[in-house]
């Protein structure tokens, strides 16, 4: 006698996502079990192992690819660009695909605002962009002093630039929203009179 063997769902990964940004907006990421994700999908824990490492995975599976696309996207950027600009490019040539598989936008940015702990795992990520960019940088021949400081300021563009990017619902230009931080920090930068306050901050 044949035994059914239950068949391979395409979508499975897609109905766990959806449960458990379901139920993290209902009851608070910190209260909800993967026990009640699965039961919300009709999906099986051996399934939800399948995609995802734990119940935080569902909101941040893939960011480790994050600080290594950005890094060698800087690493390929055209050689006769500055530090500064290569970095730039980088953001701009693969932010689209980049925030393009970001899914579920607003729920999930809404999940992350209410949960200290997702909000400290956010800046974990964005610390090993950090540091993947400063090496990147040294990789180019920036100074380490020099990488440090334009990696910080980068990963701050590339970050406002996926919040722009999320209050349009993921429908702006990432590249345009890139531009945009940038275009706002150099203008706050050239707005400042460095010279004159040489003798406020002690030089």
């Amino acid at each position: 006698m044949l035994v059914a063997m239950p068949r391979w769902d395409p979508r499975a990964e897609d109905r766990l996502r959806a449960a458990a940004l379901e139920l993290y907006l209902e009851h608070g990421y910190e209260s909800v079990t993967v026990a009640q994700i699965t039961e919300r999908a009709g999906l099986t824990r051996r399934t939800f192992s399948r995609y995802f490492t734990d119940k935080r995975d569902v909101l941040f599976a893939g960011s480790a690819q994050l600080p290594v696309t950005l890094a060698d996207a800087v690493r390929r950027a055209d050689h006769s660009l500055p530090p500064f600009g290569a970095m730039l490019a980088a953001f701009a040539d693969t932010g689209e695909l980049l925030a393009g598989r970001v899914r579920h936008v607003a729920p999930r940015r809404a999940i992350i605002k209410a949960s200290p702990e997702l909000q400290e795992r956010e800046r974990t990520k964005f610390a090993a962009v950090t540091a993947a960019l400063a090496e990147a940088l040294r990789q180019r021949g920036a100074a380490e002093s020099q990488a440090s400081l334009l990696a910080h300021v980068g990963a701050a563009i590339f970050q406002a630039a996926f919040e722009r990017w999320a209050d349009q619902a993921g429908q702006a230009d990432f590249s345009a929203c890139v531009r945009e931080a940038a275009t706002e920090l150099a203008g706050s930068l050239a707005a400042v009179d460095i010279p004159a306050l040489s003798g406020r901050i002690g030089t």
